[in-house]
């Protein structure tokens, strides 16, 4: 298994990003898959999730500003970003896993089997 981000970079407060995380080696129709972000000094987080049965999960402090999407047939794990604030500055993570089984799980737990190796957001002011 394979995730491997892009799309990351510099931007200002009010703009928007797109993230892309490239998988393979497993077939998302069975996987719950998230983006996660880890702020300088702070613990890693859930921010959005999505499971098999397409329902997605966001964490309140993006909820209406990030979108979690997947293209199947390209296998790419999307992250549109938009309304980004400085407080959203941080490495961005995507992960997969087969045991956990809903978006809601999955946005609240760190455990999940694999990792990518992220890509930095840093947004100014």
């Amino acid at each position: 298994v394979q995730l491997v981000e892009s799309g990351g970079g510099s931007v200002q407060a009010g703009g928007s990003l797109r993230l892309s995380c490239t998988y393979s080696g497993y077939d998302d129709s069975t996987y719950c898959m998230g983006w996660f972000r880890q702020a300088p000094g702070e613990e890693r987080e859930g921010v959005a999730a999505t499971d098999s049965d397409g329902i997605t999960s966001y964490a309140d402090a993006v909820k209406g500003r990030l979108t979690i999407s997947v293209d199947s047939a390209e296998n790419i794990l999307f992250l549109q970003m938009n309304a980004l604030k400085p407080e959203d500055t941080a490495m961005y993570y995507c992960a997969a896993d087969l045991w956990i089984g809903s978006s809601g799980h999955a946005l609240g737990t760190l455990a999940m089997d694999y990792w990518g190796k992220g890509t930095l957001v840093p947004v100014s002011i």
